[in-house]
């Protein structure tokens, strides 16, 4: 668990990280390597979560190679839906979400942090406008939780 005091809002208390694979783990379907390592040292604070639909058919090898096997949503049956009910019955008020296509904007907002990636394929204006932080890629999306100060420092009122 990561908690965190931030100003103007209540503690949050981080138990769970949901992230969506496609566009934002992966480009073109391969997984992004340097992403490996700070992705499975958070293992030992945070559950992580994949979600992915598995468009490129190649979840099964990145599940072996991170130790973690991804939630399969089912392709082109209403994506954001699934992955909104995904983060509600894990308890929104203690799961950050991670993503960038249009599909990931519901669970962005509903999640108490919602992460949106801008990333080489770039991200879906309603996600920009669901998520409570823009990074520039994966990478920085995943040191925000190794120096959760940085969480704290973008979050205060």
């Amino acid at each position: 668990m990561i908690e965190m005091n931030i100003p103007g809002r209540k503690t949050v208390k981080l138990q769970n990280l949901v992230i969506d694979v496609e566009g934002t783990l992966t480009r073109d379907g391969g997984f992004i390597d340097p992403l490996y390592r700070p992705l499975t040292n958070l293992k030992d604070r945070l559950t992580l979560h994949l979600l992915t639909p598995n468009a490129y058919s190649q979840q099964d090898r990145l599940d072996i190679r991170l130790g973690i096997k991804a939630v399969r949503i089912r392709r082109g049956e209403n994506e954001a839906a699934q992955k909104l009910a995904y983060i509600e019955q894990l308890g929104a008020a203690n799961t950050v979400a991670i993503g960038q296509g249009a599909d990931d904007a519901d669970m962005l907002a509903a999640a108490i942090i919602g992460i949106c990636v801008l990333g080489p394929e770039g991200a879906a204006g309603v996600t920009l406008r669901a998520a409570d932080i823009i990074v520039a890629d994966a990478s920085a999306a995943l040191a925000l939780f190794h120096n959760p100060l940085r969480i704290v420092n973008l979050l205060r009122t």
